[in-house]
């Protein structure tokens, strides 16, 4: 962090705008257009801050994360396993039962059409299986 303000005292949106700022470089800005596209394709999703610095976005149950590494930016979507992906976005985490993964490397380009609609069936299932 950059301040001195403990984190607990900062809302989880004012964390994710740390990170896109101190990271500084391509994985910033590209956090920063997926952060933009999640709320975009889902006006009324909450942002969270989780596991010690994930920024994650829920509606009814968490719907993706972004996670920042050397090389890529990961977007794992929680129930990705049960999701339509027709433009094949997903790239990453392909074997397990339930998550599904989006790594974006440096100069990658987003199907921002294609990231949205992955992000609305995201909130359309999560909310079709909300407890009633």
């Amino acid at each position: 962090m950059t301040t001195n303000e403990a984190p607990e005292t900062r809302s989880p949106s004012e964390l994710i705008d740390t990170r896109i700022a101190e990271l500084g470089d391509w994985r910033g800005a590209l956090l920063g257009r997926l952060r933009g596209l999640v709320r975009e394709a889902a006006p009324e999703v909450v942002e969270e801050w989780k596991w010690r610095g994930v920024p994650v976005w829920s509606d009814h149950g968490i719907l993706c994360t972004g996670e920042t590494y050397k090389a890529v930016v990961k977007t794992t979507f929680a129930r990705g396993a049960a999701l339509d992906d027709p433009s094949g976005l997903f790239n990453a985490s392909l074997e397990g039962n339930a998550r599904r993964a989006i790594d974006f490397r440096e100069g990658a380009v987003i199907d921002e059409a294609a990231f949205k609609a992955l992000v609305r069936a995201a909130v359309a299932l999560n909310r079709s299986k909300a407890r009633r």
